[in-house]
């Protein structure tokens, strides 16, 4: 027995198949090979290195970047990546000279190279693109470029900053990205200082992009690309973006706009008012819209806001009207100081009660006069009902701008869908910050390589949205669908889903014969869906 069970050899596949697969078909290696070029003495080319990073970013584990070797002990290495290599090959040093590899060729131009290309091969829309940034803390002190003992000063400054996540104790640098409204696809990504400023840069990134990709999309930001300087150096793209609720122009309509103003959306619970504007010199199209939901939310936080001012003013009342003035006009001048103050309410009824008050300690004679007197605020507080009234109009109002004028080419209905695009960008940052993906933080050395990992991480969200979008097409031009996790049938399923559907998927090798075990009809009926190079790791075709 004991020949026999030496020839077999049992190892885990499960979904990584499929991310090979789609690797594979967007030619990744070869293009990370030609651009960072190769050794013919090395056994792991870059090319491999940056698909091996991939599948593990997309492992469904928490692994940082030193435990990777491990990650492919007992996985199907050789039949993922190529024969030959081993996960001894896949140690961090090697790992860490790929990045800073990537690093030396830039990083967001490889990026926005390797992206096109998939997006092309894919057929992915560029009808409109969406962009936003986020921050990604990080653990360590990451010296300042000034501390720094090199000459050339690093390319990313990590530092403290604005934090999205909450955490601004913990060093940070920022993710720009670009997605496609076509599936989510990340088209371009740049990895920036921790401190960088949206409203500074948006506009610019728009433009770079712009010159790498000869195309008419419609660009699509939220507040921070719309200021003067940002919209007139945007003259030849189109752009959608939602205005400041700061601006007059914007809080004169979200407050004052009568109801019949409104028309019913083709979108369910929105509604929309069309004006023509002009803003930093610009002819524009703003677009008012209520949302319903968001009307229930606003008015519900409104009363909450209400109830808390009134609390507090209420208690500055309390405290002012047991505070002693020298003279009457100096009580009623506080009075109205702390009237000014509060928002929702008003001081009303003011009166000055005069106090006598004695030098001298002890009960005063009867008839004894004083020497002189203290003077004291009394009053009551009322609700500022036409503050209320126009918190009230405005609730689940938001004002869009763009510089694309006719409804003819986008109607106000096709910009609202257009604006509520805008959520791609932000289904891609919480990809990139989900554990189970990649790590929620970084445990890197130098900035070079944290800017490089970020790239990487780009790289996973860019295979596993070109993966999602082909399994939904299929799935939506065949009229099919396959169980999600509640068991129901669905034409959108997540690839998170699909993947764990392939879980206790192995690659058993007996006599040199290669098989495949536990694949169900279903999981082959999957790969269909998703095509020859996915189909071919698990021996289908």
């Amino acid at each position: 027995m004991t020949p026999i069970a030496s020839s077999i050899r049992v190892q885990d596949l499960d979904h990584c198949g499929i991310v090979a697969g789609i690797i594979d078909q967007m030619g990744l290696v070869e293009q990370i090979n030609q651009e960072l070029g190769t050794h013919p003495q090395e056994i792991l080319s870059a090319g491999v290195g940056v698909k091996a990073m991939i599948i593990n970013g997309l492992g469904l584990v928490s692994a940082p970047l030193y435990l990777f070797e491990r990650f492919f002990v007992g996985k199907a290495t050789e039949h993922l990546l190529g024969e030959g290599i081993k996960p001894k090959h896949l140690n961090d040093d090697r790992l860490g000279r790929v990045l800073d590899q990537l690093f030396e060729a830039g990083l967001t131009q490889l990026f926005v190279k390797v992206a096109l290309a998939a997006a092309s091969k894919f057929g992915v829309n560029f009808d409109s693109l969406h962009l936003d940034s986020s921050s990604f803390h990080v653990h360590g002190s990451y010296l300042s470029q000034e501390s720094l003992p090199s000459e050339e000063p690093t390319a990313l400054k990590i530092t403290h900053g604005y934090s999205r996540d909450h955490r601004p104790d913990l060093k940070q640098f920022m993710v720009d990205l670009i997605c496609s409204g076509d599936g989510d696809v990340p088209l371009y990504l740049r990895v920036a200082d921790g401190n960088e400023s949206d409203q500074a840069v948006f506009a610019q990134l728009m433009k770079e992009f712009r010159q790498q990709w000869d195309g008419n999309a419609l660009f699509v930001a939220d507040a921070a690309l719309y200021n003067q300087e940002n919209l007139q150096s945007l003259t030849n793209l189109r752009w959608l973006s939602r205005v400041p609720g700061t601006i007059k122009g914007a809080q004169q309509l979200m407050e004052q706009l009568p109801e019949e103003a409104f028309h019913p959306s083709q979108l369910s619970q929105y509604r929309w008012s069309c004006v023509c504007s002009t803003y930093a010199g610009i002819k524009q199209q703003w677009l008012i819209v209520e949302s319903q939901a968001r009307k229930e939310a606003d008015l519900k936080h409104l009363e909450q806001k209400i109830q808390q001012h009134q609390e507090l003013a209420k208690k500055q009342l309390k405290q002012l009207g047991q505070q002693d003035f020298a003279c009457a006009a100096d009580a009623l001048a506080a009075g109205q100081k702390l009237n000014q103050q509060l928002r929702y309410h008003r001081l009303c009824q003011l009166e000055v009660v005069p106090h006598p008050y004695y030098r001298k300690a002890g009960r005063p004679r009867t008839g004894q006069a004083p020497d002189g007197y203290h003077y004291r605020l009394q009053g009551t507080l009322t609700v500022k009902e036409e503050v209320v009234a126009l918190a009230r109009t405005r609730a689940g109002r938001f004002v869009l701008a763009t510089n694309v004028l006719e409804s003819k080419q986008l109607s106000p209905d096709q910009l609202l869908c257009q604006y509520k695009g805008q959520q791609s960008t932000e289904r891609g940052f919480r990809f990139l910050k989900d554990p189970m993906f990649f790590t929620d933080s970084v445990f890197l050395k130098t900035p070079e390589r944290v800017a490089a990992l970020a790239m990487v991480m780009g790289l996973c969200l860019l295979v596993y949205t070109l993966a999602q979008r082909a399994l939904r097409q299929a799935l939506t031009s065949t009229k099919q669908k396959i169980q999600n996790q509640l068991g129901k049938p669905t034409a959108t399923p997540t690839m998170r889903w699909v993947f764990q559907c392939f879980q206790s998927i192995h690659l058993v090798i007996l006599n040199g014969v290669q098989q495949i075990v536990n694949l169900t009809p279903e999981h082959q009926r999957i790969l269909q869906f998703l095509g020859a190079p996915c189909q071919k790791y698990y021996l289908l075709v």
